[in-house]
């Protein structure tokens, strides 16, 4: 038997995944205490940030779905359907799994150690439970979700890791800037740093993110088959009958054009 996650099947669970994440900006932006005036507002948090990535992300998941739903199939083989594949697998790559890692990873560890030095117990009272667990929980197995239904394209490591530098700079000048011009930390552990501290600590997230952008890569390797950097190749369409037919003759498992998995059981 084969089993495809074909385009349709992809445009519903990312329409499920983009509802939810605009689910979660709606309340997110409705709880009075985040709707501060104080400088910078909600843009100086990584996990405010993270939020708007991913509902982009998967906004442009199924815009991309869509469009090559309701695009003949001989049209699919370059212009705007191949860019917004190759938009999709950078920002994935380079961002949404990074980040929503990221996110994940360094938020638990302190909040176990010390809640209070990143989110203190008043929030409680504030944010209800499962808002903190859609920000901080579920981005992880969602990006997963997404890693395993489709593949994407890796750039060259030295590209991602050049980008992703360039983005971790931005945002943490943005961080010592709003505290330069406001004295205010966008997270109470910053306070607790010195000088010397935090530029060792802005390293060591650095780091972490870096790590984790290898860990994307090693698990969608792992999952697709495909060696590192460049090692996907560019091809379109969904489950068409005309292709299954010819499987045959293919081994257990085959990566289907444009990160589809089909498997023949």
């Amino acid at each position: 038997m084969v089993v495809c996650v074909s385009w349709a099947s992809c445009l519903c669970i990312h329409v499920s995944i983009f509802a939810w994440y605009v689910f979660t900006q709606y309340h997110y932006h409705n709880i009075s205490y985040l709707r501060t005036t104080s400088y910078g507002g909600k843009w100086k948090y990584l996990t405010f940030l993270n939020l708007v990535l991913q509902t982009v992300f998967f906004g442009l998941c199924v815009l991309t779905d869509v469009v090559h739903l309701t695009s003949p199939a001989r049209s699919l083989r370059g212009g705007v359907q191949s860019l917004l594949v190759k938009l999709r697998d950078d920002i994935f790559t380079i961002f949404a799994f990074p980040y929503a890692s990221f996110v994940f990873s360094s938020f638990w560890p302190i909040y176990a150690i010390d809640r209070e030095l990143v989110y203190p117990k008043v929030l409680d009272s504030i944010i209800p439970p499962w808002l903190n667990h859609a920000l901080h929980t579920a981005i992880v197995p969602l990006v997963l979700v997404q890693m395993y239904i489709q593949n994407h394209a890796y750039s060259s490591r030295l590209k991602c890791v050049s980008v992703m530098g360039c983005a971790a700079v931005l945002y943490m000048s943005g961080v010592v800037w709003v505290h330069h011009a406001s004295g205010i930390w966008a997270y109470p552990i910053l306070a607790k740093l010195s000088p010397l501290g935090l530029f060792g600590f802005f390293g060591a997230c650095a780091g972490l993110q870096f790590l984790l952008y290898l860990l994307g890569e090693k698990l969608s390797g792992r999952i697709w088959g495909n060696p590192g950097p460049l090692g996907r190749a560019e091809a379109i369409n969904s489950c068409s009958s005309s292709v299954l037919a010819e499987l045959g003759s293919l081994p257990q498992e085959f990566i289907y054009p444009m990160g589809h998995r089909v498997m023949l059981e």
